[in-house]
C-alpha cells in the first residue's frame, strides 16, 4: 500500500483547503493509498518559496526522510508558480524515488508522459504569474499617465508643521506619532525633510 502525502494550499485566509483534501482523499481511497500526512499552507501565496511556506518545508523534509511513496496535490499551481521551484521539487521527489500525483491535470509522474506534462504545466503556471504581474504594472502606468497619485495620501500641511514643531521641541518620534495619531514612518519621513 502506497503512503501518500497531501499538499494543499490556498492564497488567502478567506479560502479553504477542505475541498482539496476531500477530493484527494477520494482519489486515495480509489487507489488504495494510505494517507501518511496532510500538509496545509493556508493563506500563503504560491509565489513564495519553500522558506515562507512551512507546510511545504515540512513535506520536503519528509520527502528527504522517505516518509512517503507519493505526494498528491490538487493542482500544479498549488505547489508553486515558478518553473524553477517546480522542477527543483520534482527533482527532490525523484531523487528519493517518490512520485507526484496532480489531480486537476491528471498527471502521474511514474510515467515519462506524466513527467513531460508536469514540466509543461509548470511553464504555464509561471506564464500566468508573469501575465498577472504585467497587467498590474500596466494598470499602475495607466493610472500615473492619467495623473493619479499612487500610494498613501500626503499629510495636510498643518499636520506637517505640527510634527516639525514637536520634533523641534525635542519630542521623540514615537510620542509625536502617538499624540498626533499618525504613523511613526510618517513622522520619520517628515524629520528627514
Amino acid at each position: 500500500m502506497k503512503r501518500v502525502a497531501f499538499y494543499v494550499r490556498v492564497s488567502t485566509d478567506g479560502q479553504t483547503t477542505e475541498n482539496q483534501v476531500r477530493e484527494l482523499q477520494a482519489v486515495a481511497d480509489r487507489h488504495g493509498w494510505r494517507v501518511a500526512g496532510i500538509f496545509d499552507d493556508n493563506g500563503i501565496s504560491g509565489a513564495r518559496g519553500r522558506e515562507k511556506r512551512p507546510a511545504l518545508d515540512r513535506l520536503l523534509k519528509g520527502v528527504a526522510r522517505k516518509d512517503f511513496d507519493l505526494v498528491a496535490a490538487w493542482s500544479v499551481d498549488r505547489l508553486g508558480r515558478s518553473l524553477q521551484d517546480l522542477l527543483g521539487m520534482l527533482g527532490e521527489l525523484h531523487a528519493k524515488g517518490i512520485d507526484l500525483y496532480l489531480h486537476q491535470q491528471g498527471i502521474d509522474t511514474t510515467t515519462p508522459a506524466g513527467k513531460a506534462m508536469f514540466q509543461m504545466m509548470g511553464v504555464f503556471a509561471e506564464f500566468e504569474r508573469a501575465m498577472i504581474r504585467e497587467r498590474v504594472k500596466s494598470g499602475l502606468n495607466r493610472a500615473r499617465a492619467q495623473g493619479k497619485r499612487l500610494g498613501r495620501p500626503s499629510l495636510p500641511p498643518r499636520t506637517v508643521a505640527m510634527v516639525k514643531d514637536a520634533l523641534g521641541r525635542g519630542m521623540s518620534v514615537r510620542r509625536v506619532a502617538d499624540e498626533l495619531g499618525i504613523a511613526v514612518g510618517s513622522v520619520q519621513k517628515i524629520r528627514h525633510l
